[in-house]
C-alpha cells in the first residue's frame, strides 16, 4: 500500500462521509484504523443531508443522524463532526463536500474515507478529475474482499478493516425486531435510539430543537438526491454512479 510522506507545515485531515443511520463501531474502527495507518491528525465525520440513492427508502431525520454521530465520536479527541452536508440546501455531491472542507481548512491535506465497493464507481462521480486534486481516497473493506483501485487513479489506497462486517442496515433491522444492538453501536447511540424511538416505525419524536409536524414518524422519507451514503455499508457516491 502506497502511503504518501507528510508535507511539512500541513495537517492531515481524514473525511468520513456517510448516512450514519445509525453510526456503528464499523465506522469508528475504520476511521481509527485509517488515522493510524496514514498518520492523520484528525478525522471529521460528515453525515449526509438527503442521500439520493435512498430516495425509495425511509431515512432518519438528518438532525438525529448528526447528533448520534456527535455522541459516538465524543470520546475520541481526534474525531470531530461537520454539519457541512446537513446544512447545505439541495442535492449535494462528494465534490461539494471536499470543496467546502478545502475552503474551511486550506492548510489540510484531505484523505476521503469510503467503502471500497464505492471505489469501483469513483470514476463516474461528478467532478471525478477534481476529486483527485482535492483529496487522497482510502477505500476500506472487510478482510477477504478482493477489490482493485480504479485504473489511472494514483490517489487511491485500499485497507482491510475487520469490523467492516457490521452494517447500519442490520442494526436498524435488529432494533425494529426488538433485538439488542449493544456492542454493535456505541452505548450512547443505543441510548439515543431508545430515547427517540428510532427504527421502530411508530415513533413521533423530533430531534432536539425541532418542532414535530402534525403527522410524523421517527424516520422521514428521503426526497432530494444527495451524494452521500453510508460508509462502509452504503458507500458515499454520486448520481452518475450505478449504486
Amino acid at each position: 500500500m502506497n502511503i504518501p510522506p507528510r508535507t511539512p507545515g500541513r495537517t492531515r485531515l481524514g473525511v468520513m462521509g456517510g448516512t450514519f443511520d445509525p453510526i456503528h463501531h464499523g465506522h469508528l474502527v475504520a476511521a481509527s484504523e485509517v488515522a493510524a495507518v496514514f498518520d492523520l491528525d484528525e478525522v471529521v465525520f460528515v453525515p449526509t443531508g438527503e442521500p439520493w440513492q435512498k430516495a425509495d427508502q425511509e431515512v432518519s431525520d438528518a438532525e438525529h443522524r448528526y447528533l448520534m454521530t456527535v455522541v459516538a465520536t465524543a470520546s475520541n479527541p481526534r474525531f470531530t463532526v461537520s454539519r457541512v452536508d446537513v446544512d447545505r440546501k439541495g442535492p449535494t455531491y462528494t465534490i461539494d463536500t471536499l470543496r467546502d472542507l478545502h475552503t474551511q481548512r486550506p492548510e489540510a491535506e484531505l484523505f476521503f474515507i469510503t467503502g471500497a465497493d464505492a471505489m469501483a464507481e469513483i470514476l463516474t462521480w461528478r467532478g471525478a478529475e477534481e476529486l483527485w486534486r482535492l483529496a487522497r481516497f482510502v477505500g476500506v473493506t472487510r478482510p477477504g474482499h478482493v477489490l482493485s483501485a480504479p485504473v489511472g487513479s494514483e490517489s487511491v489506497s485500499l485497507l482491510n478493516v475487520p469490523a467492516m462486517a457490521i452494517s447500519s442496515t442490520d442494526c436498524r433491522a435488529r432494533v425494529a425486531a426488538g433485538k439488542p444492538v449493544w456492542y454493535l453501536v456505541p452505548d450512547g447511540v443505543v441510548q439515543y435510539i431508545n430515547k427517540y424511538g428510532l427504527y421502530r416505525g411508530s415513533a413521533c419524536v423530533e430531534p432536539p430543537g425541532h418542532l414535530a409536524p402534525p403527522s410524523c414518524a421517527g424516520r422521514t422519507p428521503a426526497a432530494e438526491p444527495s451524494a452521500s451514503a453510508d460508509t462502509p455499508e452504503d458507500p458515499r457516491s454520486d448520481p452518475r454512479s450505478t449504486a
